[in-house]
């Protein structure tokens, strides 16, 4: 049986914004207008300090050096964002808030924090292990919290966390290299930002995303979870390791000046191992859940098995666009895309519902998205496209609450 092409159709974005329950057109208008000004004056601020401490052209140089970290470090967390990518909005929020308000923040604070030490010019190493860890992870921390309270619908479980968490450390850590770089090179020229380049771009692009994951998953398990204490203590909790790790990296990069190389491989390399098998766990992790949730959805014919195989298995997520790219061109390509991602977020909000976390419009939805997903999924039934014909139910939690 081929594809019937009067089932063929994608949503329009007014569909989908309907689907995802977001803000009326005027409110985000709003929301991006406020959005860019406040985080273009502090844009102004970070730029004009850079150019007034080292230079145009160092300033430059810095800027074109540091994108590197960005090449680095993003595609990882967006590629721990494939099963159920978050809102690219929220995204850009998280990084501009680490970019831009984070580090004007930290470098007044940290200012402060040195004085009232009794910091020197000459002697700063009290300010980058006492001062800077708390203050720096406290205000990245702080785009997380304004997340959870006015967007929490939108994180579901540990990995948007880190997500999040990893994009804001990533702005933050690309205009402290900036600083750095341009400083090495107003100090000692090319050499300096060479030497800078390879510390700190290539060797440690990781360090602040490994720190504030921590706060992410705090947040994470804060979102998804009821009661008083678990919302409040697992942040509190990731502040307090990424602190003493944030801590711990700086007192050893003061400490080891002479063996730091030795430091590196002992110490730092498997912190980032660690942080690397901590990212693929999650995903697996992720993975298995939206098969869990929407197994549950085979016994009322809202889903096949097979089809529930194919949701949760990236490799076979990339088969399945391949294969309608390959039937049906870019549109059958698009279906499948939306397709994926309105079964990812009918996973999560499944999940919610069965963990008791919902709210009065939780069914409502969970039926919208069910209709979109029986309309997206028809072109592929009957076709070759599923490679999985053996069927185990995958850890299928039991439905509290029937489909109504």
């Amino acid at each position: 049986m081929g594809i019937l092409p009067d089932s063929v159709r994608t949503l329009s974005r007014a569909e989908l914004a309907h689907l995802n329950g977001r803000r009326p057109l005027l409110r985000r208008a709003i929301s991006w207008t406020i959005g860019i000004v406040f985080f273009g004056l502090c844009l102004a601020v970070v730029l004009a300090s850079l150019h007034a401490q080292s230079g145009l052209t160092a300033t430059v140089l810095g800027i074109a050096t540091g994108f590197v970290v960005l090449g680095i470090v993003v595609p990882v967390f967006l590629w721990l964002d494939r099963f159920e990518p978050e809102p690219w909005g929220m995204l850009l929020f998280a990084f501009l808030w680490g970019a831009c308000v984070a580090t004007v923040g930290a470098a007044l604070l940290n200012d402060i924090g040195g004085y009232l030490i009794g910091a020197t010019a000459e002697n700063n190493a009290p300010v980058a292990v006492f001062v800077a860890p708390p203050v720096e992870e406290a205000l990245k921390g702080l785009a997380l919290i304004l997340l959870i309270v006015f967007r929490r619908k939108e994180i579901d479980g540990i990995v948007d966390g880190m997500v999040y968490a990893g994009l804001c450390a990533a702005g933050f850590a690309f205009v402290e290299d900036i600083v750095y770089l341009a400083n090495g090179y107003a100090d000692s020229g090319e050499e300096g930002l060479f030497g800078t380049f390879i510390v700190r771009v290539l060797m440690s692009p990781f360090a602040h995303p490994m720190f504030t994951i921590c706060i992410g998953i705090g947040v994470g398990i804060a979102a998804t979870s009821r009661g008083f204490a678990m919302r409040v203590l697992p942040p509190l909790m990731g502040f307090v390791c990424a602190v003493m790790l944030h801590m711990g990296w700086n007192a050893l990069a003061i400490l080891a000046e002479e063996g730091w190389l030795l430091t590196y491989v002992l110490v730092q390399v498997p912190l980032f191992c660690a942080f690397v098998a901590l990212l693929v766990i999650a995903r697996r992790r992720e993975s298995a859940r939206i098969g869990e949730q929407l197994s549950g959805y085979v016994d009322s014919s809202w889903l096949s098995p097979p089809e529930v195989r194919m949701l949760a298995s990236m490799s076979e997520r990339r088969y399945a666009r391949a294969w309608a790219k390959s039937h049906g061109g870019k549109t059958l390509e698009l279906q499948m895309e939306q397709f994926q991602d309105i079964a990812s977020e009918l996973a999560m909000l499944r999940a919610r519902i069965n963990h008791g976390d919902h709210g009065p419009d939780s069914f409502a939805r969970e039926h919208k998205l069910l209709e979109a997903l029986w309309m997206l999924r028809r072109p592929f039934l009957g076709t070759p496209l599923y490679r999985h014909y053996e069927w185990t139910p995958i850890g299928r939690p039991p439905m509290r609450t029937p489909l109504r």
